[in-house]
């Protein structure tokens, strides 16, 4: 059955609460501007933050005017070319983006938008590596062994392998992660990455080459190993360095990521098949008022400066400027090699990404979820209809071979929904996180117990076994589970836990320990923050999110 492609009705996740472009743009700067300034906002991969959070700061302090004599001050919004687009495309327009690659300019003048198309120069350099701690890299034969797209595939989906080269001593299993394809101009790249292995070609790959059986069987292969999906690499990155080995083995990211994050703890893998370098085009709004124009155009200037080249290479990126030679922190202590990729392969066309998009919904592996929803009586009003909305909105994301079960806990677990196929079901789904309704007291703990013993009992090799459990209160009635046996269980039963402590007066200790136990993420949300935080878990159970065709 086809699974449900990108509808575009949200803006993942995974990890930091994700927020969308068009509410953010206004809050992004750390101080107000001076009166009568030319305020340009700059929307920015999330990968440049390191670089362009200080360069706004110097720059802005510069006091640098445009013609007209009016002080310019810039406003940074970091957002990855898949979300920039979806929120650009129904938002407010930015004067000046720098997404990964002029092909993300390219969607968005396919999605109705051609203002950024005219003027665009690139700002800074970075490859995409498969970012891995030392320890693991080294087991593989790093950096002496060449290591590969397809052989990083292998170990992440073949535990016996990965034991063979770990010695069982660096987790019973190599765990993989790279950012949404529909959020990440890096989660594309990582698809067209396998593509173009599978090719054995460093030309760019057309719709057809997309569609062959040994690229469908190299995606499916790789993306069976892969544990969750990330809104972005910064997310990724920064989650992977702080919560260590167990939780990650290795992740999609940039070069500047393993500088930025990794504490030299991380290195960067380059494929020997080769990979994708992202040039940042700098892309000047041709729709935006002249004098917003001239100022976007005088920081870009900045950046491209010696000074603001400088600063970028300091945020672990290859600089465009001549006159700065690559340097630390471009070196083997933190973890790269700048003589590397030895082979990059060419920017895709728009038709390519959109078809690599759609081959990974048909090649990610499906979802078994168990949704445990607090229906206690303190989730009555407003706290309730937030939740119903947020959840609704995370059905109407989920794949069409997705499974769902839905566990209503408040003076009993009510196993509202046993393990049916979202497809043919999403409409009765619906119905029946609409029709929940909030009494009674809070069996948190044997809610959690009953999720695992049930996904336990439905889980297939091939599907991701995940929880997501929302609660608002203390447990006060569980009689089967504690708070560790509950966790116990989840641990188990090797099962992914997120968990929204949704309130202040939430279990916070019992829902962090067992996301934490069980490698998933936790999360302290409220009712303005509920929908944000299901968007962020949507993407990363691979939901239909972000851009697409």
């Amino acid at each position: 059955m086809k699974k449900n492609r990108y509808s575009g009705i949200f803006a993942f996740l995974f990890l930091v609460g994700l927020t969308t472009l068009a509410c953010s743009l206004g809050n992004t700067a750390a101080n107000e501007p001076p009166r009568n300034a030319e305020v340009v906002s700059v929307v920015a991969n999330t990968s440049l933050e390191p670089w362009l959070s200080t360069a706004v700061t110097q720059f802005n302090a510069s006091e640098t005017q445009t013609s007209g004599g009016k002080s310019i001050f810039v406003q940074l919004t970091p957002a990855d070319a898949g979300q920039a687009v979806t929120d650009i495309s129904t938002g407010a327009e930015p004067a000046l983006w720098i997404p990964d690659e002029t092909v993300w300019v390219n969607i968005l003048a396919d999605k109705g938008s051609n203002s950024f198309q005219s003027d665009c120069v690139s700002v800074a350099q970075s490859p995409l590596v498969i970012g891995m701690w030392r320890d693991v890299a080294e087991a593989l034969g790093w950096p002496g062994l060449p290591l590969g797209w397809l052989d990083v595939g292998s170990l992440a989906t073949d535990d016996a392998l990965w034991n063979y080269y770990s010695g069982g001593e660096l987790g019973d299993a190599f765990r993989l992660s790279h950012t949404h394809p529909g959020l990440s101009g890096s989660g594309v790249s990582t698809l067209l990455s396998l593509v173009q292995a599978a090719q054995t070609t460093t030309e760019a790959v057309t719709e057809a080459d997309i569609q062959r059986p040994i690229v469908k069987a190299s995606v499916g292969a790789f993306e069976g190993g892969v544990t969750w999906f990330s809104p972005n690499t910064r997310a990724l990155s920064t989650a992977m360095s702080s919560r260590g080995l167990n939780y990650l083995s290795g992740g999609v990211m940039y070069e500047s990521d393993v500088v930025n994050d990794g504490n030299g703890q991380l290195v960067a893998v380059y494929p020997f098949e080769g990979t994708f370098m992202a040039t940042h085009p700098a892309c000047i709004n041709s729709a935006a008022p002249a004098a917003q124009q001239e100022a976007a155009r005088l920081f870009r200037d900045y950046l491209l400066s010696e000074a603001g080249q400088q600063l970028a290479l300091a945020g672990g990126l290859r600089p465009v400027h001549t006159a700065v030679p690559l340097a630390s922190p471009l070196d083997e202590t933190h973890g790269v090699d700048p003589s590397q990729p030895t082979a990059v392969f060419a920017p895709p066309s728009v038709a390519a990404v959109y078809a690599a998009q759609e081959l990974w919904q048909e090649a990610r592996k499906d979802v078994n979820l168990a949704l445990l929803l607090d229906t206690s009586g303190s989730m009555r009003g407003s706290k309730m209809e937030s939740m119903r909305a947020a959840a609704i909105q995370f059905v109407e994301q989920m794949g069409d071979d997705d499974y769902l079960s839905i566990i209503a806990f408040s003076t009993e677990p009510d196993l509202i929904l046993n393990h049916i196929q979202v497809g043919p079901n999403r409409q009765k789904i619906i119905k029946a996180i609409t029709d929940l309704r909030a009494e009674g007291d809070t069996t948190l703990f044997d809610a959690i117990g009953d999720g695992a013993v049930l996904l336990y009992s439905t889980t297939q090799p091939q599907t991701t076994n995940a929880m997501v459990v929302l609660s608002d209160g203390q447990d006060t009635r569980s009689y089967r589970y504690n708070a560790n046996s509950a966790t116990g269980m989840a641990v188990a039963n090797n099962l992914t836990v997120f968990t929204i402590a949704y309130g202040s007066d939430a279990d916070v200790n019992t829902m962090r320990n067992l996301a934490s136990q069980t490698n998933g993420n936790f999360f302290a949300g409220n009712e303005a923050s509920i929908a944000a935080i299901y968007e962020e878990m949507s993407a990363a159970f691979g939901g239909s999110v972000g851009v697409g065709r």
